[in-house]
């Protein structure tokens, strides 16, 4: 069978008309079968967060609804596919989902709507495919990502995901693009659930990995993968070409252009990804490879901002041993936090955690026979192939909480305002 490639389009890719056009101009260059996974359009999974909040407050959500529907519209109108059935069914389904009454738990609720940002996009998009002679069949990424029950961040079950993937082959029979929504999986019971925010990317990966793709390519609006966000550090350099490993580094430590979770599945297989710019299809981009042919050591630059640095120590000044531990991380687990970075003393054991009062709250509660201290409104930097002179001029005038270092990488966690972007003076 010819060879697949998988192609994904973030929401700002389809943020308008015009956008969605763009994306029907670039698949055109790519004749042969492929897998195209499309996120919401614009801010629409942050409308059906806010919907989803005031569910649960017993607010009234109409006008958020009613945005929705009119953004969609408006999109559709323009594209002249404004009473094609399909998205118009989508959004028909949720209203009435949103309307009905609460069945679940939050995060469980959370998932079950989520999700159609996506279902709404891909109809749109499809349509437009169909209406400029692409041969395309939208079909619901939830019927073949099979996942386990942690609603907002489920783990893709491998094994049964294969099982169901193999079945897309067939449809390539009769449509030479296949679209599918980014983020959205369900359980084996059949419940929505979701990867994590920003878990599109992962989407792309998992789909190439059980089809056995020959490319995946995520088409984003930078040039490619920069060593720093042009939003926090200027001027930034493209790495135009990396190893998996670094790219694996860098996304762990929180490079915003790669979700943390894409890199592993491509690599296990030898998959190139490459990363490219919608707005100049044509430039070169990122190629991220098994071993790159000249990867310089080039310095890479990853802020992550609002986050809270944890300090917990035993109340009878005992040692931070193995079993205390097990305790603390079963209830990061439980509550859902993630760990940005950690270090264990022998009194203490410190965290840095993602700002979420809630969250901080019920952590402290349930840590209760432990001191729990914490500073708020900090910030990590990870410094990948330091340069001494830029490392000591961005941290001018900082307060540094704690440090980590070691033979490629060096981070902190300061305390303080950022005036961004920060120049790099090299």
């Amino acid at each position: 069978m010819a060879q697949i490639t998988v192609h994904k389009f973030g929401g700002a890719s389809v943020r308008n008309a015009e956008a969605v056009r763009n994306v029907c101009s670039i698949l055109n260059q790519f004749p042969e079968n492929k897998i195209v996974i499309v996120s919401a359009m614009g801010k629409t999974t942050n409308a059906l967060e806010t919907i989803h909040k005031k569910r649960f407050e017993g607010k009234d959500f109409e006008k958020e609804l009613q945005d929705i529907f009119e953004f969609h519209f408006n999109i559709a109108k323009e594209l002249e596919v404004e009473t094609d059935t399909d998205w118009l069914l989508v959004f028909d389904t949720l209203s009435q989902i949103c309307k009905k009454e609460i069945e679940g738990g939050f995060d469980e609720e959370y998932d079950r709507i989520i999700g159609y940002g996506e279902y709404l996009s891909t109809a749109i998009v499809n349509a437009c495919f169909k209406k400029n002679s692409l041969s395309s069949k939208r079909l619901n990424s939830a019927d073949y990502i099979v996942t386990d029950s942690r609603f907002r961040d489920a783990r893709v079950l491998w094994d049964k995901s294969e099982e169901k993937v193999a079945a897309l082959r067939q449809e390539f029979d009769n449509h030479a693009t296949l679209v599918l929504q980014g983020f959205i999986g369900s359980s084996e019971e059949g419940n929505l659930t979701s990867l994590g925010r920003e878990g599109s990317d992962f989407s792309a990966a998992i789909f190439a990995y059980l089809l056995n793709a020959e490319s995946v390519t995520i088409w984003k609006d930078v040039p490619g993968l920069l060593n720093a966000d042009p939003k926090c550090f200027q001027p930034t350099q493209l790495l135009k070409e990396i190893s998996f490993r670094e790219a694996v580094e860098l996304a762990y430590f929180g490079a915003s252009v790669i979700h943390p979770r894409t890199i592993k599945p491509l690599q296990n297989k030898n998959i190139p990804l490459f990363i490219k710019s919608f707005l100049n299809p044509t430039a070169e981009g990122t190629r991220i490879v098994e071993k790159a042919n000249s990867e310089l050591e080039v310095a890479s630059y990853i802020l992550k901002q609002n986050q809270t640095l944890v300090s917990i120590s035993t109340k009878d000044f005992s040692f931070v041993v193995e079993d205390n531990l097990t305790f603390i991380f079963n209830t990061f687990a439980n509550l859902g936090i993630h760990v940005h970075m950690m270090e264990n003393s022998a009194l203490n054991f410190s965290v840095c955690i993602p700002s979420d009062s809630d969250k901080l709250i019920a952590l402290v509660e349930q840590l209760s026979d432990f001191h729990v201290r914490y500073n708020d409104k900090v910030s990590i930097l990870t410094i990948r192939h330091p340069k001494p002179m830029v490392m000591q001029q961005l941290l001018q005038y900082k307060e540094v909480l704690l440090e980590q270092r070691n033979r490629t990488t060096v981070r902190f966690v300061i305390r303080g305002n950022w005036n961004l972007p920060e120049p790099i003076k090299e």
